[in-house]
């Protein structure tokens, strides 16, 4: 099975070769003894090593994981990958709050899954959840909700880490429920009722323990490492500015967030707008371009001191566009010299991996001149 790698890394191993130099000191070298680590005798990998210092921004994992690929299919309009690595940590998002998300005892291995439709091979965030079910041949194995997630290697994806009867042969049924959010262009009316794509696999512990583990260089300095080279699933980055359609207002940066303003015509288009034109938004991180999706947005145009418009930009999933947030009610025709304020009113509500737990937040207002 090929297995992706990380050109950026300094060094690698597996993990029992990685187990291996913890016992022996190798691996851990100045950074202390297994127990100051987080490491317990009864399992050695539920708490890997975290980055000292970490910024309150995007920064380098002191640890990055490799992936197998257990299967794809499609089912109705969406692609569906299902992959695999160790069980680990993750941190999730309600609201403003934070949770860290531990590997409990029973936890055996963490399942992916990336969606994206089939006709345009975009990423798709699903906001109303997708739930992965195992089974054996005695029926349910276990059944959890997987959370939308962010991770540097991984980009956008759907994870939890889950406990499995033992090795031996699984069948995954991951449904994925209708999508609530806005959707215009090619992508209106589509993705409306619930699907379940099937995907078999085998489980084998000597699977899980030959992927690579890594030890980034730079660990805790600002930055990102890169994505993974996915050749059956794509990463979820956001469409370059340059191919987007309508006429670019201008690229603003908060934290550790790209946002690229456009109006567009809407005889270009059709549909995404109740006026004459249409305001939107691309939001991206700043290192892989990977798309921000669950963000509460709002703007704000200005022309000598006198608003034009004021309002919130919507959640949309668009075939040209791709994922953006939009002014579906803006009416106001876009100046030179107008200056658009982008305010970010919710943060991203979207889980996240080692490197992206302490970024996003605390956002300023942004401005760009048209």
């Amino acid at each position: 099975m090929e297995r992706p790698r990380n050109p950026s890394s300094r060094s690698s191993t597996t993990r029992r070769a990685f187990l291996g130099g913890v016992a022996a000191g190798g691996v851990v070298g100045t950074a202390g003894c297994l127990q100051a680590l987080g490491f317990q005798r009864e399992s050695a990998w539920r708490d890997p090593p975290l980055a000292a210092d970490r910024p309150d921004a995007v920064y380098v994992p002191a640890v990055t994981e490799g992936m197998g690929m257990y299967g794809r299919t499609t089912t109705g309009r969406y692609g569906v990958a299902l992959t695999y690595s160790y069980p680990h940590r993750f941190w999730t998002l309600t609201g403003s709050e934070t949770s860290k998300t531990v590997v409990e005892a029973d936890d055996d291995v963490h399942l992916m899954v990336s969606l994206w439709d089939t006709e345009t091979e975009q990423v798709l965030p699903v906001d109303s959840g997708l739930t992965i079910e195992i089974r054996d041949e005695g029926g349910i194995v276990t059944q959890e909700v997987a959370y939308p997630m962010l991770s540097q290697q991984m980009g956008l994806h759907y994870g939890d880490n889950y406990a499995l009867a033992g090795e031996g042969a699984y069948e995954a049924r991951i449904h994925v429920g209708g999508i609530s959010t806005r959707r215009t262009g090619g992508f209106e009316g589509a993705f409306e009722s619930p699907e379940t794509a099937t995907i078999p696999f085998e489980f084998h512990a000597d699977d899980l323990s030959a992927i690579e583990i890594s030890e980034p260089d730079g660990a805790g300095e600002r930055g990102a490492v890169p994505p993974m080279e996915m050749h059956d699933a794509p990463v979820g980055r956001a469409p370059d500015a340059a191919s987007l359609p309508g006429r670019h207002l201008g690229r603003a940066t908060s934290g550790d967030v790209v946002f690229e303003a456009f109006v567009v015509d809407n005889e270009e288009v059709p549909g995404r707008s109740e006026g004459e034109s249409y305001l939107y938004v691309s939001a991206r991180t700043a290192h892989n371009g990977i798309l921000l999706p669950m963000m509460g947005l709002a703007a704000t145009l200005t022309r000598e001191n006198e608003t034009v418009f004021d309002g919130r930009l919507t959640s949309t999933l668009d075939s040209e566009i791709g994922y953006h947030y939009g002014a579906a009610g803006f009416d106001a025709d876009v100046r030179a010299g107008d200056e658009l304020t982008i305010s970010v009113t919710t943060w991203s509500q979207i889980a996240r991996h080692d490197g992206y737990e302490t970024a996003f937040f605390a956002l300023d207002d942004v401005s760009v001149r048209a």
